[in-house]
């Protein structure tokens, strides 16, 4: 019974921790967030570095450990929880040298350290094995793909596992398609019964039904949409905390119908900083709202960000928008402005400010994100409420600030 937790054949969940029958170059785990992509990546190593035994291979006597950082490597996939000296029985157990940034089994076999980040340090060793782990993640990953395929030129069969949550690039796309990969994909569902069930209740009700979900929580690789003025890439890189900034402003698209299947009230908050950079802060956007409770949402904003001015479009209700959010709070300056170009042409201008890096996300908002991703302007279809706010928030803050409004003063009779 004591031997029962290291016998990983037994109680492995099903389709993407136990290694297919070879012939196979690589195998590529696509998993969401908590399904287990670790723990099968440090248990294939195990099986292939331990042996030879009626249960482990013991192919590999030499292997590449391959991570976003050394640090990543030595945290996650060696000294981490689901990580190889986690999940090994204490009498095979490698010891970790770490100034030499190796691991050394009782076997004999050794895996070796190495960073997603230096791609050169791979020039020259040779391997029979390779793990590398979240590989998408990688900024340059062709150039350490191609130097660790060079150096596996050990033994018969060189093998390698890639454990990553999917991001689309060309690398991985390439990955998925080579007729020698081998490719599970599991949700983050699938090891439920490990994982806390307050993290599933919150991203459920954070994400259900977002493109964020079905890649960071099923594992789905999702397609760009052709012909869409942004890329998720894009997004990704240009996210971060945004500094000191100089001005805000909360942009609202009204709803144009009310009721409990109303179109979404488009409202989002951004600022601009010092250089010149404009950060998206906060999508407050929502469906279903009543015009009265729209209003106070947008003074809610407003409000929590310290905001300069509401920017608000007018096509469908007029002067009732102003007159709206003023009834909520008159001290708020508000404003206004007029649609005239179609959707696209507005936010061409703004598509091209993300691609030069002046407009960057403090923070990660999947729902707009999923608008931006699939917009394309063409006519038909959901309106993109969240992506027209967040057009007249950027295009406000692109242009020169206002004059403050006058100071009231007393005429002498």
């Amino acid at each position: 019974m004591l031997a029962l937790q290291w016998l990983f054949e037994v109680w492995a969940l099903p389709g993407h921790q136990i290694a297919p029958p070879p012939p196979w170059r690589t195998w590529v785990i696509l998993g969401g967030r908590g399904a287990g992509k670790t723990r099968a990546g440090a248990e294939w190593v195990r099986a292939v570095a331990e042996g030879p035994t009626p249960l482990m291979t013991g192919e590999c006597s030499r292997l590449a450990l391959v991570g976003e950082t050394i640090d990543q490597v030595r945290e996650v996939m060696i000294e981490g929880p689901s990580g190889i000296r986690a999940i090994s029985p204490a009498d095979r157990r490698p010891d970790y040298q770490a100034g030499r940034r190796r691991l050394v089994w009782p076997s004999g076999a050794e895996a070796f350290v190495y960073s997603a980040q230096k791609p050169d340090a791979l020039r020259g060793p040779q391997f029979d094995g390779a793990w590398c782990d979240e590989l998408a993640k990688w900024t340059k990953g062709r150039e350490v793909w191609d130097q660790l395929q060079m150096g596996l030129r050990l033994g018969p069969a060189p093998r390698q596992v890639v454990t990553t949550t999917p991001r689309r690039n060309a690398l991985l796309s390439e990955l998925l398609e080579a007729p020698d990969s081998v490719v599970a994909t599991a949700p983050s569902s699938a090891n439920r019964k490990n994982l806390s069930p307050a993290f599933f209740e919150a991203v459920e009700r954070l994400y259900d039904g977002t493109a964020f979900a079905r890649q960071e929580l099923e594992g789905v690789l999702l397609d760009e949409v052709p012909g869409a003025l942004w890329r998720r890439a894009e997004l990704e890189a240009g996210r971060g905390r945004a500094p000191e900034l100089t001005r805000i402003v909360v942009a609202v698209d009204p709803p144009a119908t009310v009721g409990p299947n109303a179109d979404e009230c488009g409202i989002v908050a951004a600022g601009i900083d010092e250089h010149d950079v404009i950060w998206v802060l906060d999508d407050w956007s929502k469906q279903g709202l009543s015009p009265a409770g729209w209003a106070a949402l947008v003074v809610e904003a407003y409000r929590a960000h310290e905001a300069d001015r509401i920017v608000a479009e007018i096509n469908m209700g007029g002067k009732m928008v102003v007159e709206l959010i003023e009834q909520v709070d008159r001290s708020i300056v508000v404003d206004t402005v007029h649609a005239t170009r179609s959707k696209r042409t507005r936010a061409e201008p703004v598509a091209a400010l993300y691609e030069r890096g002046r407009v960057r996300h403090s923070g990660c908002f999947a729902a707009l994100e999923d608008q931006m991703c699939a917009f394309v302007g063409a006519k038909g279809g959901k309106s993109p409420d969240r992506v027209d706010a967040l057009v007249w928030a950027v295009t406000a803050l692109t242009r020169p600030p206002p004059p403050p409004a006058p100071e009231p003063r007393v005429r002498s009779v």
